[in-house]
């Protein structure tokens, strides 16, 4: 059966990109793959770790899919997701494998650019980034009480979104 890992891109804690990553592993369960969903919030992002090789060994390098959700940090995306990347055994845990992104902001932009720029640093590793990023925008607006998108047009673009990152 296909892994894939979801990674919150963000320390922040109890962050809405944590939820989000939440839903997406949630709405993985209707197909038939395994989901894991990869929290940065609590790492020491400062050196290796053991925790940090742990998570390497364990949802990293044997897994083949990243579905990364990053929040808009300044424009971009968010510093603890690229210390995160930088501290890895790069080309154990990322070469010529394949990723799909999902921007996160409270404002109009969904982090176009920081998808963008993220892009960049995916290429940069050999990682093969699936063409159908989405931003979601206005985010507090999407999500109710909980913290879960209910938005019913935006989980049809999340499925839509997973269903065709899974055919590649």
């Amino acid at each position: 059966m296909e892994v894939i890992t979801v990674i919150a891109g963000t320390n922040r804690p109890g962050s809405r990109t944590r939820k989000i990553a939440q839903q997406y592993v949630d709405m993985l369960q209707a197909y038939p793959v395994t989901a894991y969903l990869l929290s940065l919030e609590g790492l020491d992002l400062n050196k290796r770790t053991p925790q940090l090789e742990e998570i390497e060994n364990s949802w990293i390098i044997p897994v083949q899919k990243f579905i990364f959700i990053l929040p808009e940090y300044n424009g971009s995306f968010s510093g603890a997701v690229k210390m995160f990347m930088d501290l890895t055994r790069y080309k154990e845990c990322w070469y010529n494998k394949k990723a799909l992104l999902t921007g996160v902001a409270e404002g109009r932009g969904g982090n176009l650019r920081g998808l963008d720029h993220f892009t960049g640093v995916l290429h940069y590793l050999n990682i093969i980034v699936h063409p159908n990023k989405l931003p979601l925008s206005l985010v507090k607006q999407l999500m109710n009480e909980k913290g879960e998108i209910t938005d019913p047009h935006t989980l049809e673009l999340i499925r839509q979104q997973i269903e065709s990152f899974l055919k590649l």
